[in-house]
């Protein structure tokens, strides 16, 4: 028995890294999850994990950028699993460059993203929780708490050279956030922000030996640290490493749980101690 069987999650860009690592632990909470990513086999991989620990999940395949995808996502979630209560709004990547040499189509792409895609969801996701609270008073039950937690950063929330966009994104996350709160209180939804220093993805691995790049609807886009940076980074950091997309989970999972039922608006830091 988990203290969140029963429940219904969308977790976005959850077919590798800490997307993955966050629905695999709401399943093994009890919550069924309606897993997504841009392409199929790591979304299917997912599921599959999940299923063979015992739980229960489904893909949704796609962009959060793409235009269908918002009511799709609560559709699957709704249509698959008769509800919805859990959404984590976690897809995303980078595509760094100075201000002087970004691009508007660099520019444009991280805020779609990281900030217009969870509004989005969000709001397709509205009509669903207000006819479900509407529903559970007419029927003279308890209205349950429902949670939505954003992913944010630490560059959000200090700034980062070479990522204008991300950091926009990340900080306009926190405001989304935050009116949110203020707006889905009446709903009993609590929303949130874990904002993340350094965790170690494909996006972050080193770049010795060249590094790597990811394929983002046609992009070869360049990821990864100089291996000297990271250690130097990973130094500054209290705890003496760096994350891994385990420790990023149990802090989004942790807003997910009943003993956060009175916690909203706010933006907790997972980063090992470390602030900009």
């Amino acid at each position: 028995m988990g203290k969140l069987d029963g429940k219904v999650a969308v977790v976005s860009g959850s077919g590798r890294g800490i997307g993955r690592a966050i629905a695999m632990k709401l399943a093994d909470e009890g919550t069924r999850v309606v897993v997504n990513d841009l392409d199929a086999e790591p979304a299917k991989d997912t599921v599959a994990a999940i299923e063979s620990a015992g739980g229960t999940a489904t893909a949704c395949v796609g962009s959060v950028t793409d235009a269908d995808f918002p009511e799709w996502f609560v559709a699957t979630a709704t249509e698959t699993f008769g509800g919805l209560d859990i959404i984590v709004n976690n897809a995303g990547y980078t595509w760094d460059s100075v201000v002087q040499k970004m691009t508007d189509n660099q520019w444009e792409a991280i805020l779609d993203v990281h900030l217009k895609a969870p509004f989005r969801i969000l709001r397709a996701a509205q009509p669903v929780i207000s006819a479900a609270v509407k529903q559970a008073k007419q029927a003279g039950e308890s209205v349950p708490c429902r949670k939505v937690v954003n992913v944010s950063s630490l560059a959000g929330i200090g700034g980062n050279p070479g990522q204008a966009n991300y950091s926009a994104a990340k900080a306009g996350i926190m405001g989304l956030t935050n009116t949110m709160a203020k707006e889905w209180g009446r709903y009993n939804v609590t929303v949130n922000t874990v904002a993340f220093g350094l965790i170690k993805t494909r996006l972050t691995e080193t770049t010795a030996g060249g590094g790597s790049t990811i394929d983002v609807g046609g992009r070869e886009i360049k990821v990864g640290i100089n291996p000297d940076l990271l250690s130097s980074m990973e130094q500054l950091i209290p705890l003496g490493r760096a994350g891994t997309p385990e420790d990023a989970a149990g802090a989004v999972c942790m807003l997910c749980l009943p003993e956060s039922d009175y916690i909203s608006a706010q933006t907790l830091v997972c980063s090992g101690g470390f602030m900009m």
